[in-house]
């Protein structure tokens, strides 16, 4: 990827994560934003994730960090309508401030999600060690030289336009899944090029990009490439819990397992680290799943 390419995805990324206030209806703070361009021309769903957690934030009256989102993502988004956020202040007490936002296209909710602010406060300590033994993200192809010799839009997107270096310690599952089939994979990220030293934007683009890769732990475990026909996959809801302030431009390890699919639905759990092995946030997802011909 040319490097005027990696300068423009990261100022579309900005762009999107930049609100613009609106007039204030029922005494709820109101915004507004832009949608990124997708191939299929439904919204990315780490995007509208991203901007409600943004939309809560500004509405944060002192400095507290984020420690906790649970949204639900209840229609899929037009790229073409912009998405109007609605956040309720529903409580700010002496160490936590809760927030309920709500993203709306044309009148109906697409996307809802609670986030839990707190003060940083001293005490206990301990986490889950990063695993050791994986190839350096040095060492990995990128999308971009995987997928940049198929002539398709969604290859090329993945390819080009995403702002998000991302590879895969194990081989990809964009064509094709190589080797075991194992329900777990591990993925290096980190944004392609430098962002703010805004702590709450590096927060928001963590949430962003927590959705990219965390279902293909389901399809790995059943030998499901991205580009099977007919394969319908969607985010149902999505929960993360932020341990420690990182930043997304520097390279991080997102550790992922699924323990159970059933029903046309499968749970992802991911673990995100920093390089030098500090947890920086879990997270837990729930898809939808359906494949032509796949009855178990």
């Amino acid at each position: 990827m040319q490097p005027e390419h990696m300068h423009e995805n990261i100022e579309a990324l900005l762009e999107t994560l930049h609100l613009t206030p609106e007039p204030s209806v029922n005494g709820e703070d109101v915004f507004s934003a832009p949608n990124q361009f997708m191939p299929h021309g439904r919204v990315y769903g780490g995007q509208v994730l991203a901007q409600s957690l943004t939309a809560a934030s500004i509405t944060i009256p002192t400095d507290r960090p984020v420690h906790s989102l649970h949204g639900y993502f209840l229609r899929a988004g037009d790229i073409t309508k912009p998405i109007t956020f609605s956040v309720d202040r529903i409580h700010d007490g002496r160490s936590f401030s809760t927030r309920r936002t709500q993203a709306y296209q044309d009148g109906l909710p697409i996307f809802s999600m609670i986030a839990s602010f707190q003060d940083e406060d001293p005490g206990v300590n301990h986490q889950m060690d990063m695993p050791t033994g994986l190839p350096e993200p040095e060492s990995l192809p990128t999308a971009g030289e995987l997928l940049g010799p198929i002539d398709h839009p969604v290859a090329q997107y993945w390819a080009t336009q995403r702002p998000f270096d991302l590879r895969h310690c194990e081989s990809p599952i964009y064509m094709s899944v190589e080797g075991e089939k194992v329900a777990h994979q591990a993925v290096w990220m980190k944004s392609l090029s430098a962002l703010p030293d805004d702590p709450m934007l590096h927060r928001a683009a963590l949430a962003y990009v927590s959705d990219y890769t965390i279902l293909e732990p389901i399809y790995r475990r059943h030998g499901i490439p991205w580009a099977t026909p007919g394969l319908k996959a969607a985010s149902l809801d999505h929960a993360m819990w932020f341990h420690r302030f990182g930043r997304v431009d520097e390279w991080m390890l997102y550790v992922q397992e699924s323990p159970s699919a059933q029903g046309g639905r499968g749970l992802s759990l991911g673990r995100i680290y920093s390089r030098d092995g500090i947890l920086l946030a879990s997270v837990a997802q729930e898809g939808m799943v359906r494949v032509p011909g796949l009855d178990k």
